[in-house]
């Protein structure tokens, strides 16, 4: 539940031990706190025996404060980052099927071009494009392509690392 304060959108990065039900224990915290998840990214880290999970919520900086404590009592929970807005670099991966006959292929290898994305594949009636990038900039493709008829999308969940020298490395523990 998010207390009095204003909501702000919070990027967090979670250091995990890598076993079995560690997720649902992380993401059942966020549940149990009021917190709805925006995004979710998971996946292994240089180490084997860690995995790093990036989840982004709406919530107060009381709240999030409180859940960073509430993470670190989690026995899998190695490290907690709450990245700084201002001094993250954060990126989405989507592929997204859309309507292209003939005629509708050169309206959209120019969004292509625009927006740096990728052309991963043609048939007669389709295609199917690739972009990365920060929620604004593929939000703004998204958008773009239901003028041509989206037909189907999958978009990854965001990842983030801090930017200059400043790691979260599974060689730092905070614990």
């Amino acid at each position: 539940m998010v207390k009095n304060g204003e909501l702000k959108r919070y990027t967090v990065g979670v250091l995990v031990s890598n076993e079995p039900g560690v997720l649902s224990r992380v993401s059942g915290l966020f549940s149990r706190r009021g917190f709805n998840i925006d995004s979710l990214a998971v996946g292994p880290t240089m180490d084997h025996t860690i995995s790093r999970i990036t989840i982004v919520v709406l919530g107060t900086e009381s709240s999030v404060e409180q859940l960073v404590q509430q993470l670190y009592k989690l026995i899998s929970v190695r490290k907690v980052r709450v990245f700084e807005a201002n001094n993250t670099v954060e990126r989405q991966l989507v592929l997204v099927k859309v309507k292209a006959d003939i005629s509708q292929r050169e309206g959209l290898m120019r969004l292509v071009d625009i927006f740096k994305a990728k052309v991963l594949d043609v048939s007669r009636e389709s295609m199917v494009l690739q972009i990365t990038g920060d929620g604004e900039k593929v939000s703004a493709f998204i958008e773009l392509l239901e003028d041509y008829g989206i037909l189907e999308i999958v978009r990854t969940g965001t990842v983030a690392l801090q930017r200059g020298s400043d790691i979260m490395s599974s060689e730092l523990f905070d614990i």
